[in-house]
């Protein structure tokens, strides 16, 4: 299993008000926008990005960080033999994802997903 990408998720209330001033301030284009996140990168370069959540549609819980694999059913069961808390069952999302939340010992929550 290969990372593809990872990048930070912040929760924000308002999406549209907080990606104005995340442009204004950090010179990212939006590169990805669902109404309920958004994904902001760099001008040509998807290397750095972040997102920006206001409430997961199907998820219980807003993630702090999203880790893209190339085999999210191999992710799946390292974690579950690492005995981490499945905070989302590995799930085949409408908008093209496969992902599972996990939550590791300090709290932290995060998404693990591939695009199908």
């Amino acid at each position: 299993m290969d990372v593809v990408r990872a990048m930070p998720l912040l929760t924000v209330a308002d999406l549209d008000a907080a990606l104005d001033k995340y442009v204004q301030v950090t010179g990212m284009e939006v590169v990805m926008n669902h109404g309920w996140i958004a994904t902001l990168a760099p001008s040509g370069d998807s290397a750095a990005q972040l997102s920006l959540i206001t409430t997961d549609p199907t998820g219980p819980v807003n993630p702090s960080a999203s880790i893209e694999v190339d085999d999210v059913d191999a992710a799946y069961r390292a974690a579950m033999d690492a005995e981490l808390e499945i905070v989302y069952e590995i799930t085949n999302e409408e908008w093209g994802a496969r992902r599972f939340f996990f939550r590791d010992a300090d709290g932290n929550v995060v998404n693990v997903l591939s695009h199908l």
